[in-house]
């Protein structure tokens, strides 16, 4: 029987910014961990920050953003999944089986500078 293959996933993971940082770093650590006991690769973390959501999740309209990008097995969301699901201080997660051949995931943290505006003229509105 071939060996399985490893693919290569995303984990995108809200902290709620109202726990405290010790908790909130205990999620992560935790989560890590799950992730290399299971047999996963932790390619690449990105912290990028205090971000407001799109839309309010129980009551908050703010979460601290984490993205882990791992290589695995098809267990290991499920593995990562039972953990955050039950646990204190994460507003919403999602696991993610990327493509090959996708971009790098952009520094979020270095987008301080604001977007150009865009005149009116130059973006023209199609009414119906």
């Amino acid at each position: 029987m071939p060996a399985q293959k490893n693919h290569l996933y995303d984990l995108m993971l809200l902290l709620d910014t109202a726990a405290p940082e010790e908790q909130r770093a205990k999620v992560l650590a935790e989560a890590q961990r799950l992730l290399e006991s299971n047999g996963a690769t932790i390619v690449s973390t990105h912290d990028w920050g205090v971000r407001r959501t799109a839309f309010e999740i129980r009551h908050k309209n703010d979460a601290e953003y984490h993205l882990l990008q791992f290589e695995g097995g098809p267990e290991v969301p499920s593995a990562v999944s039972r953990y955050l699901r039950i646990t204190d201080g994460v507003v919403r997660f999602r696991v993610i089986k990327l493509r090959a051949g996708l971009p790098p995931v952009p520094d979020l943290r270095a987008s301080s500078e604001p977007a150009p505006e865009v005149s009116a003229e130059a973006a023209p509105v199609e009414r119906l």
